[in-house]
C-alpha cells in the first residue's frame, strides 16, 4: 500500500512518538488535571479532544495548510498570542475553580462536563503553534523528498502517532484516576496541585511566546 511507509521507517518514529508521548506537555497536563478534577471520563474526554485536534493538524499537514501557516509570520505570531492566551486562561481556571470537587446546592459533587473537558482537549491542541511545527517539521523528516505519496505517508503518521500514543495516555489517566480517590480526602494537597497545573500552563504559555516559525 502506498501510503504505508517502510518498516524501518516506522520502527525508527515508534521510537520517537514513544519519546513525544511521555514528554509533559499542555495536553498531557490538560487531561492529567482533568482526571484529578473529575475522574477517568473527564481525562478520555481531556484527551479524546486532543486526538481530535491532533487529527485535525494531520489532515492540515497532509495538505500543505499547517506548512502554509508555519512559513506566515503573521499568522504564526496571531496564532502564539492566541495559543498562550488560552493557557493563560486554563491556568487562571486552574486556580479560580481548582481540580477539586465542587458540591452544588443540594450537596453532590459536580463533574466536570465530558464535552467541556472534549472541547477543552481541541482547543489547547489547536490553538498550540508548537504543535503545527510538529506536524511541518517533524513528520516530514520519515518521508523521503519527492515521494509522489508523501501526502498520504503523513497522513498515516500522524493517525499512526496518535493511535501509538493512546494506550500510554490512558494509562496515565488510570494511574491519575487511582491517585485522584486518595488526594481528594486531602484537599490542601489538591489546592497545592491547582497551583501546580496553573503554574505549568504558564510555563508552557511562555514557551509558546519564545516559539520560533520555520
Amino acid at each position: 500500500m502506498t501510503f504505508i511507509p517502510d518498516l524501518s521507517t516506522i520502527l525508527a518514529f515508534s521510537v520517537a512518538c514513544f519519546v513525544l508521548t511521555i514528554t509533559p506537555g499542555p495536553d498531557m497536563t490538560l487531561f492529567l488535571g482533568r482526571t484529578l478534577a473529575g475522574g477517568r471520563a473527564s481525562g478520555i474526554a481531556a484527551y479524546a479532544g486532543a486526538s481530535t485536534g491532533s487529527l485535525i493538524h494531520t489532515t492540515l499537514a497532509a495538505v500543505g495548510l499547517s506548512a502554509l501557516i508555519a512559513a506566515s509570520p503573521e499568522a504564526f505570531f496571531v496564532l502564539k498570542i492566541f495559543g498562550a492566551g488560552y493557557l493563560i486562561f486554563l491556568a487562571v481556571q486552574a486556580i479560580r475553580t481548582g481540580s477539586t470537587f465542587k458540591l452544588d446546592a443540594n450537596g453532590e459533587k459536580k463533574q466536570p462536563s465530558l464535552k467541556g473537558s472534549w472541547l477543552t482537549g481541541i482547543g489547547i491542541n489547536l490553538s498550540n503553534p508548537k504543535i503545527i511545527l510538529f506536524f511541518v517539521t517533524f513528520l516530514p523528516q520519515f518521508v523521503h523528498a519527492g515521494d509522489p505519496h508523501a501526502g498520504q505517508k503523513l497522513f498515516f503518521l500522524g493517525v499512526y502517532f496518535i493511535v501509538f500514543a493512546t494506550p500510554f495516555s490512558l494509562a496515565m489517566i488510570v494511574a491519575a484516576d487511582k491517585l485522584a480517590s486518595a488526594l481528594k480526602r486531602r484537599p490542601k494537597i489538591t489546592r497545592a496541585i491547582d497551583y501546580l497545573f496553573a503554574s505549568i500552563f504558564s510555563a508552557f504559555a511562555v514557551k509558546i511566546l519564545m516559539t520560533q516559525g520555520r
